[in-house]
């Protein structure tokens, strides 16, 4: 069976303040670097809703939010790349901040401002959910300077390599973690911009179809294979750099000729 391609750790413009890229655009090169699926984790949390009026109804805070994931999401049914929801969530207690996979829409809509539990008080809530709405939690790059692991029993997993280029996670740390408490591995590009495509992700040992099975692989947690080391050729990165300063450089410079002539 073909290798299945995806990576866990995704950011978009339209959703997250640090991301760089349009989801639309996420997907098209995700598709380009070939990847089989993606999973949009735009940053919950509430620097992100607070900026929205207090009489604004959640599920339309959601829809906001929402943005970059459906972007995405359209595109990659256009092109056959499988894109699926999450959140990279962080707590108003801490800095940490934890993947979370299995969600879709209607939960993030149905349990609102899950940024103010906390990690233990989140990790009781996903124990009391249905089966159909069964969630897995990773703790996302958990040896960053001033960030630390929590206790084992709170997370399904660990982020043991996070592929950002821009910061020190400290990898071989968390992997020594995860193994020391045998706790579920995964890798990740955490990508925001260009130079992070393809940094990371996982080689699944089937298609997933949907989130359920997407789940159910990871949480069997059996010949999944690390995306440790950037795949997607240098060259085929360059070129992508290269195209997307040309847009703007041409962006830029229509801008100013239009500018010249009123």
């Amino acid at each position: 069976m073909n290798p299945f391609r995806v990576d866990l750790h995704v950011h978009t413009r339209e959703s997250s303040c640090c991301g760089r890229t349009a989801g639309r655009l996420v997907a098209e090169l995700y598709k380009k670097a070939g990847y089989d699926g993606i999973v949009i984790t735009d940053h919950y949390n509430q620097r992100f809703f607070r900026k929205y009026a207090k009489n604004l109804p959640w599920s339309a805070q959601i829809d906001h939010f929402l943005r970059g994931y459906r972007s995405a999401r359209d595109e990659g049914e256009k092109i056959g790349l499988k894109v699926w929801l999450g959140i990279e969530l962080k707590f108003t207690e801490s800095p940490r901040e934890f993947l979370i996979f299995g969600l879709d829409e209607s939960f993030l809509k149905k349990y609102p401002e899950l940024f103010k539990l906390g990690i233990k008080n989140f990790r009781n809530f996903s124990k009391q959910l249905p089966a159909d709405e069964e969630i897995l939690i990773y703790q996302a790059h958990p040896f960053r300077p001033g960030l630390t692991p929590v206790a084992p029993e709170l997370v399904d997993g660990i982020e043991v390599y996070n592929g950002n280029p821009r910061q020190n996670s400290n990898n071989t740390l968390a992997a020594a973690f995860a193994r020391q408490h045998k706790l579920r591995m995964i890798s990740g590009s955490d990508f925001h911009r260009l130079p992070d495509l393809g940094r990371g992700g996982v080689i699944l040992p089937e298609p997933a179809t949907d989130t359920q099975s997407l789940i159910r692989i990871l949480k069997e947690n059996e010949r999944i294979r690390l995306i440790t080391d950037p795949s997607t050729p240098r060259s085929f990165l360059r070129l992508v750099t290269g195209a997307g300063n040309l847009v703007k450089k041409l962006i830029r410079t229509g801008a100013e000729h239009r500018t010249r002539l009123r």
